[in-house]
């Protein structure tokens, strides 16, 4: 499938099957405009003869090069149909754990999807380590051969119950040993109860670290205070640079919010950027008439703000001082094959989340939806509701409408299931507001892409020329 888009006042053509980015001129891209509208053929002698008028004639020969991408397969090449049987030959097996190390919070985030710590339960509990050792355990045994595993310690807020993050951590490591798994931790933190101890373990013994911060002081405040109603920013900066110091570069994301009330957020995301060179800031997702939801008028701004962020994320680079934007972050040229870039996150299916009671939900941001509760590590023997999971089997490969002609189906997998849920009342609905600003941020990180080859393809010319040493 070929998209055609303008990034900044520059053409791009990719081909979502084949992977292949192309830069193209004003008359390229009217030619492929034309080889679109023929489904992929070369367009008739009239159609090109009447371009040719207004370009000249080597719309001709331009025309011969799009034959010979075409004959490679790095234009139209065809879509591949796969199915759930091809991508999962030894069955989908859950290899990924939201574990819940508490549901209570030391902040009162207004956007929280997590109803501040509680997931709208009304009830504040902490993962015992009884109910934790039992969630390894059973990952360990959902995940049958697989030998890779992933476990985010996650909350509410985890450092909350510190001695059972601490506990669980050993507990992983035993089992390693046991068994032969490779468990990769991380860990998800508002960070104001970070101290010299918790840094020294964490770095230690995670390998991703995931802290929260929404950008600037009057944004992170208005959106992120503690449960007195004070701001936390500047506690928050203070303990990311001390964490940072520790961790240098080993992996980290900052990781904020942005909503309606901050739709400058490239401003926010230069503001993480000071602090730290792994950075991303996500589109809240909130219900209408909260106030700072995303709406639809606010689509072309926030379009606006992604490709403003591109430039500035470009002019950082060539400044020696950048840093990664997670959305804008892409390798086209060892990509996956079609099956592997189909795969999305797996939930329910190859991804669950376990609350303090044990309970399992096929992602973090469904829990407390008791409709959607697949089971308990508690069980004996544990097995998941087959009439809850079927649904979310139906995902492993985006077959809605939508997605089968959509050219970033490799890049969202269909979308957030929890955020199509919430949208339109189905975990295989639509929803278009998401879909947009995916498509956008998709955008950007191809016309960085572009960039950087191209700049890396004018510096060999240059030291070919012996210009540069």
């Amino acid at each position: 499938m070929v998209h055609s888009f303008e990034i900044l006042g520059e053409k791009l053509v990719f081909d979502s099957e084949s992977g292949a980015l192309h830069r193209v001129d004003e008359m390229a891209a009217a030619v492929i405009d034309l080889y679109s509208e023929s489904n992929g053929k070369r367009p008739g002698h009239d159609a090109l003869n009447k371009l040719a008028s207004v370009f000249g004639t080597e719309v001709f020969e331009v025309a011969e090069e799009i034959d010979v991408l075409i004959d490679r397969e790095e234009l139209y090449c065809p879509i591949r149909e796969v199915t759930v049987e091809q991508l999962y030959p030894d069955q989908p097996r859950i290899k990924s754990m939201c574990l819940h190390l508490c549901h209570d919070c030391n902040l009162r985030c207004k956007y929280c999807f997590a109803g501040t710590g509680d997931f709208g339960t009304g009830h504040r509990s902490m993962l015992s380590e009884e109910v934790g050792r039992k969630a390894i355990d059973y990952l360990i045994e959902a995940s049958g051969p697989r030998k890779h595993l992933d476990i985010d310690f996650f909350g509410g807020e985890p450092l909350m119950n510190w001695p059972v993050v601490v506990a669980l951590t050993e507990y992983c490591k035993k089992r390693m040993a046991e068994t032969d798994k490779i468990i990769r931790l991380t860990i998800t933190t508002n960070v104001t109860l970070l101290d010299d101890e918790k840094i020294k373990f964490i770095d230690e013994n995670f390998n991703n670290c995931v802290l929260s911060i929404d950008g600037r002081r009057e944004v992170n405040d208005n959106m992120r205070p503690d449960a007195g109603g004070h701001g936390t920013h500047d506690k928050i900066v203070k303990n990311i640079k001390k964490f940072l110091d520790v961790r240098e570069d080993r992996q980290y994301y900052l990781r904020g919010t942005y909503t309606r009330h901050n739709l400058d957020f490239a401003e926010d995301v230069l503001h993480l950027a000071d602090l730290g060179d792994q950075v991303s800031i996500e589109p809240v997702v909130a219900p209408p008439g909260s106030g700072y939801e995303i709406r639809e008028e606010d689509i072309p701004m926030i379009e606006a703000e992604y490709e403003r962020l591109a430039q500035l994320i470009y002019e950082r680079r060539q400044q020696g001082n950048g840093f990664n934007f997670f959305h804008f972050v892409m390798d086209l040229t060892k990509g996956p094959c079609a099956y592997k870039r189909l795969k999305g996150c797996g939930v329910g299916m190859e991804y669950c989340a376990v609350t303090p009671e044990g309970d399992i939900y096929p992602c973090h941001q469904f829990v407390g939806e008791e409709q959607f509760k697949m089971g308990n590590v508690m069980d004996e023997p544990i097995t998941l509701d087959a009439e809850v999971q079927q649904p979310f089997r139906q995902l492993m490969v985006p077959d809605k409408p939508e997605c089968k002609k959509c050219w970033a189906r490799f890049f969202c997998s269909g979308g957030c299931a929890a955020n199509s849920y919430h949208v339109s009342g189905q975990i295989n609905g639509s929803d278009p507001i998401g879909c947009s600003m995916q498509k956008k941020r998709l955008e950007c990180a191809l016309w960085l892409k572009s960039k950087q080859v191209s700049d890396q393809v004018s510096t060999e010319k240059k030291i070919n020329k012996g210009i540069c040493s």
